[in-house]
């Protein structure tokens, strides 16, 4: 889905803005090193005259009605300020930013993935934030060290996270329940997980696969990886070698062998990432991999109640990962305007309780305090009492990944979908993915 809306128009008046907390729904005034961006000293910059940035995002229609109310809201404070808004599905997305890239027309503020970060900010596409930053005009001093670190580039701040994830399973509780199977343990191994997947397709007759077939996600292998005391990434450079990806190949070739997965075809099409393709909301499997966040989108296609799980093999193989990122244009107009923007989406505590956990916890541990309580549905709420869960369990953060990092993730499904379909052994699939994906980071 695509969607253009008209302008979010500013009023045309300019008075000056203070954010005070205050006036926050009522809220009571916090001590210093409450909630960002809304202090008593902090105004909005002082440009005069009506500004219009134009907002690209991808997601769907509630993303698009919470991100514009907030919008709104900022408009409602800065009444010289409005939108132009677009946004659509993931699919064709990046496509369609990379073209407005080519031609010099990015949007003000968009939102990125960590898999185009790195490329964006070395092209110099997106805009340098640190001197907004380092004056706390874009305040980030209440964000997890690790969530901030995963926003920036060869030490500059490239991008702010707008949510923070985690790599998840995704169960059918309801199926689960039926079968008398039990969810499988925190800290579960990956064999003992694939075991567990065999049961649950043993418990419903071969009707329904335990597990998805992760062997061309490259969010489990990454978890697989720090499991082992490894890495996707070592700088630009891959983190393992052959014989590890071989061994991963190995562990999902006996997982089908054993029926703890379904087949090829249902598999390929969960790999396009389309949430209505999930197994785990089309029935054919008892466990989906996606992230957290995903959650309350996931549970509106199916009837059957989703919960979340832990990842196997070691928790703190997981880190405070940025789910998606705001972003300013390098060409903007409009800088100081758009870091001000980012700071009112990711520190404003009004803002951040319209949002809820579309995109992911808060990235603002204070405004997580703030709006706590203030979710009400149930997917939500589950999904934000996994994040906070794990929050005392996470691992050191890498950086974000290097530039050709979707095409490293695209050239690990092709070579899972080659061992899946018996055109490549493990091996030879693994050997080949090296050499093509290496070549991938260094162009």
């Amino acid at each position: 889905m695509s969607a253009a809306r008209r302008p979010l128009s500013p009023a045309g008046a300019a008075p000056g803005r203070r954010r005070v907390l205050a006036a926050l729904l009522g809220a009571p005034v916090l001590a210093a090193g409450g909630l960002t961006g809304c202090s008593e000293e902090q105004a909005a910059p002082t440009e005069t005259g009506p500004i219009e940035l134009s907002v690209f995002w991808y997601g769907g229609a509630k993303r698009a009605e919470l991100t514009e109310r907030v919008l709104r809201l900022y408009t409602d404070r800065n009444p010289r300020v409005g939108f132009r808004i677009t946004w659509q599905g993931v699919d064709g997305y990046h496509d369609r930013l990379a073209t407005q890239a080519a031609g010099g027309n990015v949007p003000d503020l968009i939102q990125l993935d960590d898999g185009m970060l790195a490329e964006y900010a070395r092209r110099e596409i997106v805009l340098d934030l640190s001197e907004y930053v380092a004056d706390h005009r874009l305040d980030v001093r209440t964000l997890p060290p690790g969530l901030l670190r995963y926003g920036q580039v060869d030490g500059r701040t490239v991008g702010v996270a707008a949510g923070q994830t985690a790599a998840a399973l995704v169960l059918n509780r309801t199926l689960l329940r039926r079968l008398g199977v039990p969810e499988p343990d925190a800290g579960i191994s990956w064999p003992e997980y694939v075991a567990w997947a065999r049961r649950v397709t043993r418990a419903s007759d071969g009707r329904v696969a335990g597990t998805m077939d992760a062997s061309g996600d490259y969010r489990a292998f990454w978890h697989w990886l720090r499991g082992r005391g490894g890495d996707l990434y070592r700088g630009r450079q891959l983190g393992f070698d052959a014989e590890a990806l071989a061994e991963w190949f190995e562990l999902w070739r006996d997982a089908r062998s054993g029926r703890a997965t379904p087949s090829a075809a249902l598999v390929e099409q969960a790999d396009s990432d389309v949430p209505a393709r999930q197994l785990v909301v089309t029935g054919a499997a008892a466990a989906s991999f996606a992230w957290s966040h995903q959650l309350p989108e996931l549970q509106r296609l199916t009837d059957a109640e989703l919960g979340l799980a832990v990842l196997p093999g070691p928790v703190a193989a997981q880190w405070a990962r940025a789910s998606m990122y705001w972003a300013g244009f390098h060409g903007t107009r409009h800088p100081a305007v758009v870091a001000d923007v980012i700071n009112f989406l990711t520190g404003n505590g009004e803002a951040g309780a319209v949002l809820g956990h579309d995109r992911g916890l808060n990235p603002s541990l204070a405004v997580r305090r703030y709006v706590e309580g203030t979710i009400t549905e149930p997917a939500q709420k589950r999904a934000a009492a996994f994040g906070a869960a794990l929050a005392d369990r996470l691992g050191p953060a890498p950086g974000p990944p290097p530039q050709g990092h979707p095409r490293v993730r695209a050239l690990l499904l092709e070579a899972a979908e080659t061992v899946r379909s018996g055109a490549a052994g493990t091996w030879a699939a693994a050997s080949r993915f090296m050499a093509r994906a290496e070549a991938a980071l260094a162009g």
